[in-house]
């Protein structure tokens, strides 16, 4: 079975969001679904067909955290000696050759990625640019709008 890559951040908020749903909103719905079963006929009970439709989906997502769990390959970027080289998980601070302007950007798995709060997808395009590549490497990515040249400015192990 083929192992997907993910940091320890990542691997915290998803046991953290099933611990919830198991802990927490599960026994909720059931028992919302026990006080909805009490008001009488099912066929026409709205409360009862609500509670069973969201225990549906919260099921299917504790599958899909637990799979998501037991394929990952949980890599702790802080005990891999620094060596400036990016790598999964490392945060990197990158500058647009044209324009000087810096962002900084932690390479994440798939499922962590959100580019809102500096996570970056392993397997977008900057991520697999700059893969492989050292602090003062310039590195092109091919963009929307064109290709765009990066220096790496600092690579951290966060």
């Amino acid at each position: 079975m083929t192992k997907y890559p993910m940091t320890v951040q990542g691997a915290r908020a998803l046991e953290e969001e099933l611990a919830h749903l198991t802990k927490v909103v599960r026994p909720k719905l059931s028992q919302d679904i026990g006080t909805a079963r009490e008001l009488g006929d099912l066929k026409e009970n709205a409360e009862y067909h609500a509670a069973r439709e969201q225990q549906g989906m919260v099921e299917a997502r504790i599958r899909d955290i637990e799979g998501r769990l037991q394929n990952a390959q949980v890599i702790d970027v802080t005990s891999i000696p620094h060596t400036g080289k990016v790598i999964f998980g490392t945060t990197v601070e990158i500058a647009n050759v044209e324009t000087d302007e810096s962002v900084t950007y932690q390479i994440v798995g798939d499922d962590e990625a959100d580019i809102k709060r500096g996570k970056l997808s392993v397997s977008s395009p900057i991520a697999r640019a700059l893969i492989a590549k050292e602090e003062g490497d310039v590195v092109t990515v091919k963009t929307p709008s064109g290709l765009v040249e990066y220096e790496i400015v600092e690579v951290r192990h966060l």
